[in-house]
């Protein structure tokens, strides 16, 4: 239960502000966490989603991290992988690929599209949705995306599954300001593959997605690092 595991909740609904070399200092502690297989909490902007995802490198994922994102996040496990790589094996964004009319006038407040892939099951996998076979197929894609020209995908994970894969914009932060892009510039800015997991933050006694204040007085807690989108984007836009 997010809500519960997050702790105390916050009246505030905003960040204090930060200087510059605040932000940086933060972006190059985020960095050294991913290298190092920690989580790292990126909110991306009030006026956009609003959300904070728990944020992971792919690579680096286990089963105890699977269970921190369903736990503490409780938001949809996805994998963000870079346009290049996903194009290498071939995703499409799913509203392309799916001849449906719910496809079309998405009226996103947020965006102008979703990130939206497929689903994927490493072929290793049972079920797929076990904290083991997440973290398995998680781990796998993460190891694909440092190794694309070794890597024939379709040998190595099935469609439909319980991994959701998010393809960013080609120019990353310069076309979109999502998630899905703030999570790969930063692990490529950490010289790791392309890949990290998102998972959005909740609260259980609103209903609602965890304020940006709670979500760092967790990230305090953990001793994780808590980023804003726009240190992201100052630093590495």
């Amino acid at each position: 239960m997010t809500g519960h595991h997050a702790g105390a909740r916050s009246n505030a609904s905003a960040p204090s502000e930060r200087s510059a070399t605040d932000a940086a200092g933060t972006v190059d502690s985020a960095l050294e966490s991913l290298r190092a297989g920690d989580p790292v909490l990126v909110h991306d902007a009030a006026d956009r989603e609003g959300e904070t995802d728990l944020i992971y490198h792919a690579a680096a994922v286990d089963s105890d991290a699977v269970a921190r994102l369903r736990n503490d996040a409780g938001g949809l496990v996805c994998v963000a992988l870079d346009h290049d790589t996903a194009d290498a094996f071939d995703l499409p964004f799913y509203s392309e690929e799916v001849d449906h009319p719910a496809t079309g006038d998405h009226e996103l407040g947020y965006d102008e599209r979703s990130s939206f892939s497929l689903t994927v099951n490493h072929r290793d996998t049972y079920t797929g949705i076990t904290d083991n076979d997440r973290s398995t197929t998680i781990r796998a894609l993460g190891e694909a995306a440092a190794a694309v020209d070794e890597t024939t995908f379709t040998d190595e994970f099935r469609v439909p599954g319980h991994v959701h894969l998010l393809k960013a914009a080609p120019g990353l932060l310069e076309q979109r300001e999502g998630h899905t892009e703030l999570g790969v510039a930063l692990a490529e800015a950490a010289d790791l593959s392309p890949a990290v997991v998102v998972c959005e933050m909740l609260d259980d006694e609103t209903g609602e997605a965890l304020t940006p204040v709670d979500a760092r007085a967790y990230a305090d807690r953990h001793g994780f690092a808590y980023l804003e989108g726009s240190d992201v984007l100052e630093r590495l836009g």
